[in-house]
């Protein structure tokens, strides 16, 4: 990730990306598990893709300009496909599908993993090359993310899908602004990777990865779990909240650049992503299940909170 960020040629940047690939694939396939290897496969081969894009689009700006530098990429041609690339690499709609399949193959601590800091690299990239790159493409792209993320996060079942299609809606928020103003899609960044860590770190913590096994752990930690509600509306962006500072400061971005339709619809969309956080939110916090809880003896529990745990829930609320 470093080596990435820090470098100001392709083929450097190129390096650090498929360092930080091949780095990530023990992790996913530990468990030895089929899903498993089928996530470190297809995570393999999408972001193998994706670098041999990146690689392709530097050497037609390269070959067209003389230029090696990141920020120098002029030529239109390569600009699309450096988008594509990183569209790959992040998960962006159209080239969206493997995120979710893989979150889900990944154990928890992976997943926490791929959704921050394996996002990165790509959103460093992004950051450099936002001058030349297409409005309109991202634009699109952007607003398809987060009415996609919304959409078919609706029905999940899986906490750890339902994160991945969380997150794909809050790229849709940081690439649409990428052009305007760079500095509030790092700010965005950064936030939703602390109130995603909370997030997979409560859920790794009370052991929850379905619906059904998340409305029986309000006896595990009941604080914890509290607090869960708390950071699931701030990652959702509601008012007095963190997560709302990013949206809140995009759209009035957004609404400077003559983009007030745009706001209106990436707005509108992200109460599609308040539907699932709330009902998240009601599993963990708000229902009781039906049936008597077997966990009464775990009221005590002999393993406290982790401090670090509970840091990044107080920062994220």
């Amino acid at each position: 990730t470093t080596i990435t960020i820090s470098s100001n040629h392709w083929v450097m940047a190129w390096t650090g990306l498929e360092i930080n690939t091949l780095a990530i694939l023990p992790l996913i396939s530990k468990s030895h598990h089929p899903r498993a290897i089928e996530a470190a496969t297809k995570y393999f081969l999408v972001q193998a893709a994706a670098s041999a894009l990146v690689l392709f689009s530097s050497m037609t700006n390269a070959w067209h300009t003389g230029q090696w530098d990141i920020t120098q990429l002029t030529h239109p041609v390569s600009c699309l496909i450096l988008t594509s690339a990183i569209a790959m690499k992040l998960g962006l709609v159209p080239f969206h599908f493997w995120f979710p399949e893989v979150l889900q193959g990944s154990p928890l601590t992976t997943g926490l993993l791929l959704s921050t800091i394996m996002k990165l690299p790509p959103m460093a990239l992004l950051f450099m090359t936002s001058p030349s790159l297409n409005p309109t493409l991202l634009t699109t792209m952007a607003i398809l993310s987060t009415a996609l993320g919304g959409w078919m996060g609706l029905n999940q079942t899986q906490t750890r899908k339902i994160l991945a299609f969380s997150s794909i809606s809050h790229l849709g928020w940081m690439a649409i602004i990428v052009i305007y103003n760079p500095k509030l899609t790092l700010l965005n960044f950064y936030l939703y990777a602390l109130m995603t860590s909370t997030v997979f770190l409560t859920l790794n913590s009370i052991k929850a990865l379905k619906l059904s096994t998340l409305m029986t752990t309000w006896t595990k930690a009941p604080a914890l779990n509290t607090m869960l509600l708390l950071t699931l509306l701030s990652l959702a962006g509601l008012p007095p909240l963190t997560g709302f500072l990013p949206k809140w400061l995009i759209i009035q971005e957004l609404t400077k650049q003559d983009m007030a339709p745009a706001a209106t619809i990436i707005s509108l969309l992200s109460l599609l992503g308040l539907f699932f956080y709330l009902r998240l939110a009601y599993c963990a916090t708000i229902t009781l299940p039906p049936h008597t809880t077997n966990h009464m003896k775990l009221w005590y529990t002999n393993k406290p909170t982790s401090i670090l745990v509970a840091i990044l829930t107080t920062m994220s609320i």
